[in-house]
């Protein structure tokens, strides 16, 4: 008796991956560019702190090349978001909520006493910032 061959997807099968994943790089590309000029970066800008190709940066944004892993790490850091957010299929997708998740999953492995101090940090956090913001504030005005 002879093995039976696996079945390969039909040629439509095929194109229909094949377009999804031209849909993803689009979607990815459209974050990254919308981010980056949200926070003011050239392109230049972007290949100069990643060691990227200028060119390569403005094909990932049209959706026209993939990114690896590497790539698309050190966007994330420079862009200040989680890579899980650039790869959100989701369009209305936040970076904050994927930062809170993620923070929430780091926060839970912690114990009760680490858990209150860190608590206790983001406090003076908010304080901190709180304090300069007001000092900032009759500089202003002036």
């Amino acid at each position: 008796m002879r093995k039976r061959e696996p079945e390969m997807g039909s040629d439509s099968d095929l194109e229909q991956s094949a377009d999804g994943d031209g849909a993803a790089a689009r979607q990815l590309g459209l974050r990254l560019k919308k981010h980056r000029e949200y926070l003011g970066m050239s392109q230049q800008y972007v290949a100069e702190c990643t060691g990227i190709p200028r060119s390569a940066v403005s094909e990932i944004e049209h959706g026209n090349r993939r990114v690896d892993a590497v790539e698309l790490t050190k966007l994330a850091r420079l862009y200040q978001v989680p890579v899980a957010w650039l790869l959100d299929e989701n369009e209305q997708a936040r970076a904050d909520t994927h930062a809170l998740a993620l923070f929430t999953r780091k926060f839970s492995r912690l114990t009760s006493e680490d858990q209150v101090q860190l608590a206790e940090f983001a406090d003076f956090l908010a304080a901190r910032r709180a304090a300069r913001e007001q000092d900032q504030a009759p500089e202003e005005q002036r």
